[in-house]
C-alpha cells in the first residue's frame, strides 16, 4: 500500500514538473501563428468593429432622439411630453445598436429579437388601455384638431385645452374647473374647436307676439346690431322671420363677429334688443295654457268621482 502511494506522487510530481517541459516541442511557430491568424486577428477585428459600431450607434441614438424631441418641443411646447418622447425614443434605438454589435460578434439574435418581441407582446395586452391613449396623444399632435389654448367641445364636456398630456388631456370649465379626458375618447369622438376659426356666427331667436309689427321690429334689431362695433359688416347680418311658433313669431338673427368677442357681443345684444322691445311696446310672449271650464265646475268635478 505505501509503495502505491509513493509511485502516485512520483507520477504526479513529474507532471507538475514545469521546468521540465518542453515549451517549444508543445508549442511550434507555426502553432502560434496558425492560432493568432485564425482565432486573435477575426475575434479581434469583430471586436474592434463591434465596439464601433456601439459607440458610433450611440451618439446618433442620442442625436436622432433629441432632434425629434425638439420637434415636438416646438410643435406642441410641452417639456414633458418631448421628454417622454426622447427617452423611448432613444433606447429604442440603443437596442437596434446593441443587437447590431451582438451580430457583429456573430452572435445569434434571433432567439434575442424574437424575446424581446414576446416580452413586448406582453407589455402591450397588460397595458392596452394605456398604449390606447398614448397612440390617440401622438395622433392629436400629428393632426393637431386643437391647440393648447383652443376652446373646445368634446363628449365629455367643453372647456378651454391647458395641457396635451401623454394619456389624457387637460380642460378648464368656464367655472374654473379642471377636467382631465382620456386622449382615446377624444379622438375617437366628435370634437368641436371653437377657438380655430378667426370669426364666429352668433345665432340668436327673438320672439314676438303676432300682434306685433314684425317690420318695426326688424328695424330695431337692425339698428341694435348697427351700434355694436364688434359686430362685423361683412357677411352682413341676417334679419329674417324663420318660424311661426304655436305663440309667437320668431325671428331669426345671424351677425358675424370675431371669435374672442363671441360671448361678449352675444351678451350685450340680448340685453340691448330686450330693453329696445320694451320702450316700442313690442310683446315677447311666453308658453300659455287655456283652461276650459263648465258652467258648473263643481257639478262636473262630482261627476267625475262619481265614475270612478
Amino acid at each position: 500500500m505505501a509503495e502505491n502511494t509513493k509511485a502516485v506522487e512520483s507520477n504526479l510530481t513529474n507532471s507538475l514538473d514545469l521546468q521540465n517541459v518542453d515549451w517549444h516541442s508543445l508549442f511550434s511557430q507555426q502553432q502560434l501563428l496558425d492560432f493568432f491568424n485564425d482565432w486573435v486577428v477575426p475575434y479581434s477585428l469583430k471586436i474592434l468593429l463591434a465596439i464601433i459600431i456601439f459607440l458610433i450607434g450611440k451618439r446618433l441614438a442620442r442625436f436622432i432622439s433629441k432632434l425629434l424631441a425638439a420637434m415636438i418641443n416646438r410643435t406642441v411646447k410641452d417639456e414633458m411630453l418631448s421628454e417622454f418622447i426622447r427617452s423611448i425614443s432613444y433606447f429604442a434605438l440603443l437596442l437596434i445598436v446593441v443587437i447590431a454589435a451582438l451580430s457583429q460578434l456573430g452572435i445569434n439574435t434571433t432567439s434575442l429579437v424574437a424575446l424581446i418581441g414576446a416580452a413586448g407582446l406582453a407589455i402591450g395586452l397588460s397595458l392596452q388601455n394605456s398604449l390606447q391613449n398614448f397612440a390617440a396623444g401622438v395622433m392629436i399632435l400629428i393632426f393637431k384638431p386643437f391647440r393648447k389654448g383652443d376652446f373646445i367641445e368634446v363628449a365629455s364636456g367643453s372647456g378651454t385645452v391647458t395641457q396635451i398630456g401623454l394619456l389624457m388631456l387637460e380642460l378648464r370649465t368656464g367655472d374654473n374647473k379642471t377636467v382631465l379626458v382620456p386622449n382615446n375618447q377624444i379622438f375617437t369622438q366628435k370634437i368641436t374647436n371653437y377657438s380655430m376659426n378667426q370669426t364666429r356666427r352668433i345665432d340668436f331667436i327673438f320672439d314676438i307676439s303676432y300682434e306685433a309689427d314684425i317690420a318695426k321690429a326688424k328695424e330695431i334689431i337692425a339698428r341694435c346690431l348697427a351700434e355694436e362695433p364688434r359686430i362685423l359688416k361683412t357677411p352682413e347680418p341676417l334679419i329674417a322671420v324663420g318660424a311661426l311658433a304655436a305663440s309667437s313669431v320668431q325671428l331669426f338673427v345671424r351677425p358675424w363677429v370675431n371669435t374672442t368677442d363671441y360671448w361678449g357681443v352675444h351678451f350685450a345684444i340680448m340685453e340691448k334688443i330686450k330693453l329696445e322691445f320694451d320702450k316700442a311696446g313690442i310683446d315677447i310672449p311666453f308658453n300659455q295654457l287655456d283652461i276650459n271650464l263648465t258652467s258648473n265646475p263643481v257639478e262636473a268635478i262630482e261627476k267625475n268621482s262619481e265614475q270612478k
